[in-house]
């Protein structure tokens, strides 16, 4: 009986032994996990026969059970290292047979697909050519090929333009010049209607005497309309009615005198010392009459008032005399782009006559060459559909504020691609309004603030068309956004996150959705297990995602060498998902994950094992001394 029970003890203290080296032997193995023998005492027991204190029989291996807890993660130089954090297993395709693993050593084959050291190829969820997952599961590969390029189709603008910028161009209507009536009749009363683009009209009395006065002159009429908002006027009089020579002879005649009359208003010359008409051009310069300059021209005297007062003048000698002449000034109006219309109430049509023939005259006009012209401007690159770059700039010039100006602002946005200008732009800026808080309101009365640009032709460098696609043609209709795939070069600016803040000029964010071709560059793998190829186009794509595996049974998983498992009926079917998905872990790349053999207790375990399969041995050598004893008896 008791070299039996001794035997077992050898039994079992050998399959500890085994177990024991096992884990000693694979405690650098990745992935590896520790496994521990557990025994159970045996009873030799019948019917009938089992007493109340049983000897027992020995002991036996109940089994070799394995411990799936988290080894330590190390870091390593390969990207394709991938070390699980958490519950799970890598699911490994070896030639159609499934098998599970947590060693995460992984690298290319020469057909591209992701494998371990034994070939087994890595399962996961695979994507489609645009990069979305499919959740179709495969084995996943690293296709080595170019990227294709990708048209824009849309380019971001969030910038905020600063609400202190000033005005910098100027538009007027220059009217031309209109003369007032003679002072025979006089410049008749009227009243003229002045329409400002908010809708609102205003009327301006001009000389509103009855009768006329027929003092009232050119400088009355540009003092009634610079007082009026929008309007804008000048005066000039101009005499040449004497002639030198006239003059000369009246001078050498003696007893000369020159008589002068601005405004109704004498203005005395002395004319003493006045010896030719050169010096009667210095006495009427040295009189007091700021407004006055005289002149010889042409032949003649020529005298001009600055402000458009009636001016009257002559002269007489003992023989000769001419005057007194008179002549009336001429006004220049100009109206600012706030007025759209001047009408006439009455038979008087000067300043109506005036507006119908005006010209618009543009001072500091916008040009993307002057810097001066424009307060703010911004470009980025945007790509055709062969991957071609292509700089696009936007330029921002502020306008006078709509109606009154109370609530509102207006910025005229042109746009440019290679120096080229696109939408129209070069005629017609769009129009971008902003609300009392510094919020868009509207690109062209469109609120979701969006520039449909529809007729770019990409070109190369020395400005002929490139062959990538271009605009629409002709009649055919462009939704927005542009739908996939895009089978032109129309793209959309969307504007709708710009402001007007009292800041600087910034660019907030700005992106498009276009890029350049690309070559594989590396590989990337996040925490998800999402695989992403990197391009030397800066661009990153994601190639698929690592399937991880969970069992209710881990313990029921089988063994089968290069530290993978297969499932078994104790096991139960597996539950494959997505890593950092319920109750999966997340992956760590660049990493793998350590053997969970605690060397240290494994060496403490083996030397129980050795005491134990010693005094199992002492068992039996004690059971043979007995028995010898016994045979021994006489």
């Amino acid at each position: 009986m008791a070299f039996n029970t001794g035997l077992s003890g050898l039994r079992a203290a050998s399959v500890d032994l085994d177990v024991t080296g096992n884990n000693i032997a694979n405690a650098s193995t990745v992935g590896f996990k520790g496994s521990k023998a557990q025994f159970g005492d045996l009873y030799a027991s019948g019917f009938l026969s089992a007493g109340s204190n049983p000897v027992g029989d020995g002991v036996r291996v109940q089994d070799v059970k394995q411990s799936f807890g988290q080894g330590n993660i190390s870091f390593t130089d390969n990207g394709l290292d991938l070390a699980i954090n958490g519950d799970g297993f890598f699911v490994l395709n070896n030639g159609g047979e499934v098998r599970y693993s947590r060693a995460g050593q992984f690298g290319i084959d020469k057909d591209g697909y992701v494998t371990n050291n034994q070939n087994m190829r890595v399962q996961g969820f695979v994507a489609d050519d645009d990069g979305n997952l499919s959740g179709i599961r495969g084995d996943l590969q690293v296709e080595t090929d170019n990227l294709a390029p990708r048209r824009t189709t849309n380019l971001r603008s969030d910038l905020n333009l600063d609400s202190r910028e000033t005005v910098l161009e100027r538009r007027v209507a220059d009217m031309g010049d209109f003369s007032v009536a003679p002072p025979a009749t006089g410049f008749p009363p009227e009243t003229f209607q002045i329409t400002y683009e908010d809708g609102s009209v205003v009327s301006v009395p001009i000389n509103g005497e009855t009768p006329s006065d027929p003092n009232f002159s050119a400088a009355d009429v540009v003092d009634v309309l610079n007082g009026q908002e929008g309007l804008s006027a000048s005066a000039t009089t101009t005499y040449e009615g004497m002639s030198e020579a006239n003059l000369q002879q009246a001078i050498s005649d003696g007893n000369f005198a020159f008589n002068l009359a601005v405004g109704g208003v004498t203005v005395p010359v002395d004319t003493t010392g006045v010896s030719d008409p050169q010096s009667l051009v210095n006495a009427i310069n040295d009189a007091q009459a700021p407004t006055i300059s005289a002149s010889l021209t042409g032949g003649a005297l020529r005298l001009i008032d600055n402000r458009g007062n009636n001016l009257t003048a002559s002269y007489n000698s003992t023989n000769y005399s001419q005057g007194p002449d008179t002549a009336v000034g001429t006004v220049r109006p100009q109206a600012d782009r706030e007025i759209t219309d001047i009408a006439s109430t009455g038979v008087a049509t000067n300043l109506t006559d005036s507006w119908d023939a005006r010209t618009i005259e543009i001072t500091n006009q916008f040009s993307p060459l002057d810097q001066r012209t424009y307060n703010h401007a911004t470009s980025t690159s945007i790509y055709d559909s062969l991957g071609n770059s292509h700089e696009i700039t936007q330029f921002y010039v502020k306008q006078p504020s709509p109606g009154n100006g109370v609530g509102v602002s207006e910025w005229s946005v042109y746009l440019q691609i290679d120096g080229e200008f696109v939408a129209g732009t070069d005629q017609n800026p769009y129009q971008a309004r902003f609300d009392q808080d510094g919020n868009l309101a509207s690109v062209n009365g469109d609120p979701n603030g969006e520039i449909l640009v529809d007729d770019w032709i990409p070109k190369d460098a020395d400005g002929t068309p490139n062959g990538a696609d271009g605009p629409p043609a002709p009649g055919e209709t462009v939704t927005t956004p542009i739908p996939d795939p895009p089978t032109t070069s129309a793209f959309v600016v969307d504007l709708g996150n710009t402001t007007q803040y009292g800041s600087e000029f910034g660019v907030n964010d700005q992106r498009q959705n276009g890029f350049a071709t690309g070559r594989l560059s590396g590989l990337d793998v996040s925490d998800q297990g999402v695989l992403f190829a990197r391009y030397t186009n800066g661009q990153s794509q994601s190639l698929g995602q690592v399937a991880l595996a969970s069992f209710n049974n881990t313990n029921g998983l089988s063994p089968v060498g290069e530290t993978t498992w297969v499932e078994t009926f104790e096991s139960g079917q597996p539950i494959i998902g997505a890593p950092d998905s319920g109750t999966l872990g997340s992956i760590k790349a660049s990493s793998i994950e350590e053997s969970n053999v605690d060397l240290s207790a494994e060496l403490v375990n083996l030397i129980i094992a050795q005491r134990n399969y010693q005094a199992n041995a002492k068992t039996i050598e004690t059971s043979d001394a007995v028995t010898q004893t016994i045979i021994n008896l006489r």
